[in-house]
């Protein structure tokens, strides 16, 4: 599957604190599954199976390594004083709900870490990343110095790449990264199109959400495009039905996503949709690239459906012969509606010729699907050699980090073992163990 160029995905390693806090308003797993017991080790390796399937397959496939959690900087900033474990036994007593969002795993989720601009797009022709600062949130929130550590890491060659800082952490600069981002190209180190959904627009005012918070704004995601390098003519920006939000679409990446020319998505997932879809098809049609929408009828796949079993919170992977594969999760399978569409879908001739299905059960209870755990970063030849070769998942890998899961992380994690102040010594034990088995150096700061 790998050729001239390529669309890489670089999937999150499920951490060591994964647990159930229901800590995302607007994410309705997330919020149901609230006090359930979770199981890392499972979760991990539930992610990892998939990466190495992919693999498998042809597509490059990388890992993005976990923060360490209990962030004790963050308690210590919300004035926890003492050594480590005094500073988790107190918060655990005084604000268990501050201790839960120090302790998330949420980073997992790659599809937030940052937004990403090939260099086919880039005005200096090279990649450019800018984590999301996810400032709604607070336990997301922390995420972006490590985030732009493990990102200056791995693609660390600034002759072909740029990590920037996110954005200020501002309301009005909202970023939950490529969750909220799609581009589309025909082939992958060819001048594509970069579509930014947002959810609200801070100045100029537009409709918005009023049950749900509307996490991406405009204004951030025109700081990234500006950042970027990016010409106002290979940029389209759209906004989220608002009431699809209220609904339990937090991100894009619950009612769309696309690959190359297409563009697969609910057909209540935008604001005045049929000029969305002539923006795409006049800009692209530029690159000399048909565009492609494939449009789910409510009648078919109602938005609750969609909420419920992540059909569009899918990988769209393309299989070389001009076809797209999708890559779904099981609770796809489970939907009655949505298994019936999705066999339609595949004998219909159409771009998505194949569906694969994967058991993401310990990160679909917390909200997150097989489009939520990767980050997609499209290189050349030369930047695929100047990524940092430790991260590319193969075969040795797979077993090496397996072994490595086995060893290090539990089988049940609830709100009682984050306060164990030990949880820590096994994180940062096996942190510092992941940097050397992936050779990308002392990126915690613990290590430093």
């Amino acid at each position: 599957m790998t050729k001239h160029a390529t669309e890489a995905n670089f999937d999150g390693l499920v951490g060591p604190t994964h647990n159930y806090a229901g800590l995302s308003f607007g994410n309705v797993a997330s919020q149901a599954n609230e006090k359930r017991l979770a199981n890392p080790k499972q979760a991990a390796l539930q992610g990892l199976h998939k990466m190495k399937s992919l693999a498998a397959l042809g597509y490059r496939q990388g890992v993005l390594p976990p923060h360490e959690r209990p962030s004790t900087d963050l308690l210590r900033t919300l004035g926890f004083k003492g050594d480590d474990a005094y500073v988790i036994r107190e918060a655990a007593r005084m604000a268990p709900e501050l201790l839960s969002a120090a302790s998330s795993a949420s980073a997992m989720w790659a599809a937030n870490a940052a937004t990403v601009s090939p260099s086919g797009d880039t005005a200096d022709a090279r990649v450019h990343f800018t984590p999301a600062n996810l400032a709604f949130n607070l336990h997301r929130s922390i995420e972006h110095v490590t985030t732009q550590r493990l990102l200056g890491a791995i693609f660390h060659d600034e002759r072909h790449f740029a990590v920037h800082p996110a954005l200020p952490g501002t309301p009005v600069l909202g970023d939950e990264g490529a969750a909220n981002h799609t581009r589309f190209c025909g082939d992958y180190d060819a001048r594509g199109v970069e579509f930014f959904v947002y959810g609200r627009r801070v100045y100029g005012g537009a409709a918005a959400p009023v049950k749900y918070p509307a996490r991406q704004t405009l204004e951030a995601s025109q700081a990234i495009a500006r950042r970027h390098g990016l010409s106002d003519d290979a940029v389209v920006y759209a906004q989220q039905r608002p009431d699809v939000i209220d609904a339990g679409v937090f991100h894009n990446d619950v009612i769309a996503v696309g690959n190359q020319q297409v563009l697969f998505c609910h057909a209540h997932a935008f604001v005045d949709q049929a000029s969305v879809y002539e923006a795409l098809r006049e800009k692209l049609a530029r690159t000399g690239v048909t565009f492609e929408a494939v449009e789910v009828p409510d009648s078919d796949v109602t938005v609750a459906d969609a909420v419920g079993s992540y059909l569009f919170n899918s990988q769209l992977l393309a299989r070389g012969d001009g076809k797209q594969v999708l890559i779904v999760p099981q609770e796809c399978r489970e939907n009655t509606r949505v298994a019936a569409y999705l066999d339609r879908l595949v004998e219909s001739g159409g771009p998505i010729a194949e569906y694969r299905v994967f058991d993401l059960r310990e990160s679909m209870r917390n909200g997150g699907g097989p489009a939520c755990l990767r980050l997609r970063v499209a290189l050349n030849e030369a930047e695929i050699d100047a990524v940092a070769p430790g991260v590319w998942m193969n075969d040795a890998l797979y077993d090496t980090l397996t072994a490595w899961v086995e060893r290090h992380y539990r089988d049940r994690l609830g709100f009682d073992d984050l306060a164990d102040p030990q949880l820590l010594v096994e994180v940062r034990t096996a942190l510092d163990e992941l940097t050397g088995l992936l050779g990308i150096g002392p990126v915690y700061g613990f290590q430093r």
